[in-house]
């Protein structure tokens, strides 16, 4: 098993902790944080307050960063230079210079490098990649897709996560990058952006309320919105000259219930599927470490993880200046 050390033990850095003792090819040793010893006896893991005294560490292959964005570049970096491979949770970096940068310390390192992008991992999005693949879809056209939730209400004011230098535009790094990923993914470079964000529905400094409109090369274009003050909703359509695939979620990732996915092809009957629920950010996790242990390559590529940094870096200016912002 890949033995991983994981750095950050908040909300989300807890939750992987927890998913990890189900895995059968990573094994959770290590947690890395100032302050959560107690959380560590409680679930098994040695404490550690450092990065740097784990990445001396030879039992150590790999690590799980949950950190504050800012600081993802430089812990990357180091923890290549240190041969350990890196699973990042997104978004990999803030900017295009940054992710350039950790991208290829892991590659000069010859370290395997994934992103908690878990939604390309889940079953129905699967399915709708390999019907926009093999061309069942025809030309694409248009992405809407929508990610909302209002856990950071709960949140203390001087949580990070509210932090304008750790997540401008609000909404954006929390949930739209993910909208933003998928996107890509299927619709490839993005252009230009123009995207709006306000503070509306609630005490979230940052804002809660964001919409995009990102332009890609191909000519397509995605509409995503992000919202943080409003009950759960998540929904990823794309729009073919052939047809169009949605998927709509029952949950939040967090704990998911499922999903439904409806595909509409020219002349044939619209189908609508459930799917049952599926832990995706295991699976992304495995995948990590398949990448890392050789047996698969990481199905994210290299290229389309800097093409959504670009296009996020495009997003933060354009909110900050109201124009449309090239990538």
């Amino acid at each position: 098993m890949l033995r991983v050390a994981v750095v950050g033990l908040g909300w989300w850095g807890r939750i992987i902790v927890g998913l990890l003792k189900g895995s059968r090819k990573l094994k959770a040793v290590v947690g890395v944080d100032v302050s959560d010893a107690g959380f560590c006896r409680e679930n098994g893991l040695h404490y550690a307050v450092d990065l740097d005294s784990i990445l001396k560490d030879p039992r150590i292959d790999g690590v799980v960063l949950c950190t504050p964005h800012s600081l993802h570049c430089e812990q990357i970096v180091r923890a290549a230079a240190a041969n350990k491979h890196v699973f990042c949770e997104k978004p990999l970096s803030l900017t295009r210079a940054d992710a350039a940068r950790a991208i290829e310390a892991c590659r000069a390192s010859g370290v395997a490098l994934a992103v908690g992008h878990e939604r390309r991992f889940e079953p129905p999005l699967l399915e709708l990649q390999r019907l926009a693949r093999a061309g069942e879809l025809g030309t694409l056209l248009q992405v809407e897709a929508n990610f909302s939730q209002d856990k950071f209400l709960a949140m203390a004011a001087d949580n990070w996560r509210m932090s304008e230098n750790e997540a401008p535009a609000g909404p954006m790094t929390a949930t739209g990058i993910h909208m933003l990923d998928l996107s890509i993914g299927l619709l490839g470079p993005a252009r230009s952006v123009l995207a709006r964000v306000k503070q509306l529905g609630s005490n979230l400094v940052n804002g809660d309320t964001l919409g995009v409109l990102v332009s890609f090369e191909s000519g397509a274009n995605a509409l995503i919105s992000a919202i943080l003050a409003t009950p759960f909703e998540g929904r990823f359509a794309v729009y073919g000259s052939k047809g169009w695939a949605e998927v709509r979620d029952k949950a939040h990732p967090e704990s998911p219930q499922g999903w439904t996915l409806t595909v509409s092809l020219r002349d044939r009957p619209r189908q609508v599927t459930e799917y049952p629920p599926a832990q995706a950010v295991l699976a992304n996790l495995e995948a990590f470490a398949d990448a890392a242990q050789g047996r698969a390559p990481y199905p994210v590529p290299q290229g389309q993880m800097l093409d959504n940094i670009a296009a996020l870096e495009a997003i933060f200016r354009s909110a900050k200046t109201g124009n449309i912002e090239n990538v």
